[in-house]
Parts: C-alpha cells; structure tokens; sequence
C-alpha cells in the first residue's frame, strides 16, 4: 500500500464507486511521461491517503498509432460501458490528439474504441474531457495547443452517441489570454510567440446547479488553476472567468468528485515537475451560486 505522497502521478482522476466505498485514481503514470508511453496504472484507495496499486488498466499493442506522451486518462460509465477519454501523440503527423478506449470493467483492460483521435487531424489537441448535456448529447471539451495556437485555446465538439467519433466541427469556448488570472508563459522553445496556456479543462454542475469549468494555466510561469462558469447554463458559454486563481501554488490538471460524505473535492496534481508531481485532494466551498475557495492544503512532501 502506498500513501499519496509515494504515488508518482499527474493529471490525478478519481471515479468513486458508492458500492465499493473506494475511489478508483487515474491519471498519467509514465514514470517520464515525457517520452515514450508504455500506458496507464490505477490506484484504488477507501480514505484517498493509502493506495492500493498500481495495476494496469491500458496497455498498447504494437499496431497502437502512437507510441509516445501517454497523458491525462479521463473514465466515464456511459451506456453500460466504462470509457476512457485520452491523450497521445500519432505516429503518423507528430501531433497530439485525444482518442477513446473501452472497456467492460473499471480496471480493464482497456482497447480502443475510436480510430485513433477524435480531435481533428490537423490540430495539437489534448485533455479532451467527457461532458453530456441536458438533452444526452456528448460532448468533449478539450485544448487547442498553445505551442501550436500560442494563445491557448479550449473547445468544444460534438460527439456521436456511441462516443467512437466528432460529428461538428470545434466550437471554441474560449482563449486563455480572456481569463484575468493568467499571464504569458515564457517558453524557450518559442521565444517569438506570445504564449498562453490552456490545459486540463474539466466541466461539472455544482450543488447549484450552475456549470463551471476547471482549467490550468500559468501565472509568471507557475502552474495554476483556474475556474469559470457558463452564463448560459450550456456547454457553449459564454463563459466568464474568476478574476483569482482557484489555486495558484504550481498545481493544477483540476477535477472534482463527491466524496461518500457529499463534500466536493478537488483534485490535482503539484508540483508541476517530473519526477515530483503528487495528487492532492481539496475541499472545493461553495456559496449559493458561486465557487468561492479551495480549503488550503499543505505542500506535497516528494
């Protein structure tokens, strides 16, 4: 058993299962997941402090159409079927994009499901996360890459029911530079380019009622996380976002859960470095219509 200062691990993704009373985490657990992918573990826990794990939920085969940047697994129960929503880089083009795997049980194995990414081809696209609306349209809301946009941008596109391919064309909710939070990022790699980042979008209903979003970006080249809410009530937005950073002390790849006493709990990861990254888990406190705070946690000890 591992505590969750022992669990290497980023973009953290916590599916409860009432029955069971544990929370089952995923996340990218590529000891460099930087490089070459080899696929993605689960940790399963009672209390979120002590983990059982990891076992191997996805592993490729060798005809899989990426090789590399195994990130950010996302699970949903959807129609009878567990659904995993997430991020690799093609074989074919050299860009990221977000495809969707299967499976008959929560642990695995998972297949793919899609051929190859749902996002569009031409596009660095990652993070793309699950998200059906009041009439049961899927949905999956994901980034634009900066590096390839510089100013980061989260979209959204329609799914088909079955969830194995797009069916719109993107929708672009917004671009990161509108958040008043973030700043420009400072990227060696494009010194020419004003960068803002977007990263991790996750879309939830509060006890309110009320349709927020969670995304990462950067303040003065710190990882943070960011909040906003559809004006609307619908997926397109408007979206207006929190003047302050959700939590801004190098965390972020945000989303929430209830835990089995009802609290709404946030997870991410922190510090934003490999090997260090480490899941944390944060009361999120609401007030009538607003998300007002996360209660404060101490640093993550690597």
């Amino acid at each position: 058993m591992l505590a969750s200062k022992d669990v290497q691990i980023r973009d953290p993704f916590v599916f409860p299962v009432a029955e069971e009373g544990k929370y089952y985490m995923f996340g990218s657990t590529d000891a460099n997941i930087w490089g070459k992918g080899t696929g993605f573990d689960a940790y399963v826990s009672d209390d979120l402090q002590h983990w059982h794990g990891p076992f191997p939920v996805f592993r490729p085969k060798e005809d899989f159409f990426s090789d590399t940047n195994f990130w950010a697994p996302e699970v949903y129960f959807y129609q009878g079927r567990y659904y995993m929503f997430a991020t690799f880089r093609r074989k074919d083009n050299g860009l990221l994009g977000t495809a969707v795997l299967a499976a008959d049980r929560l642990l695995g194995p998972f297949e793919p499901y899609s051929d190859g990414p749902v996002t569009p081809e031409s596009w660095s696209s990652l993070d793309g996360s699950l998200f059906v609306d009041e009439e049961g349209q899927p949905w999956m809301v994901f980034c634009h890459e900066w590096q390839q946009v510089g100013d980061g941008e989260v979209c959204a596109i329609r799914l088909s029911v079955d969830l194995n391919r797009a069916v719109s064309e993107p929708v672009l909710l917004f671009r990161a530079s509108e958040a008043p939070w973030t700043t420009p990022y400072l990227s060696p790699r494009y010194p020419d380019q004003v960068n803002y980042v977007t990263d991790g979008p996750y879309v939830f209903r509060a006890s309110s009622g009320d349709l927020y979003m969670l995304w990462a970006g950067f303040i003065d080249n710190t990882y943070a996380l960011g909040i906003a809410k559809s004006e609307s009530g619908r997926i397109t937005g408007p979206w207006k976002h929190a003047e302050k950073a959700l939590y801004q002390n190098d965390g972020g790849h945000g989303m929430v859960f209830r835990t089995f006493e009802g609290k709404l709990m946030l997870a991410i990861h922190t510090p934003n470095k490999t090997p260090h990254e480490r899941p944390i888990f944060l009361e999120v406190l609401e007030d009538g219509s607003r998300i007002v705070s996360v209660k404060p946690s101490p640093p993550v000890q690597s």
